[in-house]
């Protein structure tokens, strides 16, 4: 993430980081996203476009910085009562999610826009604090857990690959398919035929 794109929490800057947060997301659902400008952001969000441009640099950085945001997911994974269930039913989620046309549209934004590669750090690591939270659930019952990144290379790999580039391929057998693999129960990591 770019430095201009750095807050601080609370005060003037949180407040005008969420009104532009918000301004986006309302004009993106009003007017469309091809529409969007920064004077038109700016205005929204009662901020001078320079403030924006301050900020952000400009519009693919903001729209980087919201995607971002967009991306964080908004609790803990839910708790099935065991690792296997807990991850496939997490699994199942996130390429349900990531691979939605609103899915989609935030990764390549949070990608594009970001030429330091930041958010793409920030995105990974909400992958990996919830995939965190399942294991430490599950060695607390008792269970073995593979490592985090371990996970996210048999796991949430696969998953972005085919939700960027073969999203027809995706479902959720493929999602069973890749628990059941990084968990030991076989390697069948072809997409099972529907």
């Amino acid at each position: 993430m770019s430095a201009r794109a750095t807050t601080r929490p609370g005060g003037r800057s949180a407040r005008v980081q969420q009104s532009v947060h918000q301004a986006v997301r309302d004009l993106e659902a009003e007017v469309g996203r091809d529409a969007l400008t920064v004077p038109l952001i700016a205005a929204r969000a009662g901020v001078t476009p320079s403030t924006v441009y301050r900020r952000w640099g400009d519009l693919r950085e903001l729209l980087s910085d919201v995607a971002v945001e967009r991306l964080r997911p908004d609790a803990p994974p839910a708790d099935h009562g065991s690792l296997w269930a807990d991850l496939e039913a997490w699994t199942v989620q996130f390429a349900e999610e990531m691979s939605s046309t609103a899915g989609r549209t935030y990764i390549r934004d949070a990608l594009l826009g970001d030429p330091g590669q930041g958010n793409a750090a920030r995105c990974s690591d909400y992958a990996a604090e919830q995939l965190k939270a399942i294991g430490v659930r599950a060695a607390g019952r008792g269970e073995a857990v593979p490592d985090v990144e371990t996970l996210l290379d048999v796991v949430v790999a696969p998953l972005m690959y085919r939700i960027l580039f073969r999203p027809s391929d995706l479902s959720a057998a493929y999602a069973g398919h890749l628990v059941a693999a990084v968990l030991g129960r076989g390697l069948p990591l072809s997409p099972p035929k529907s």
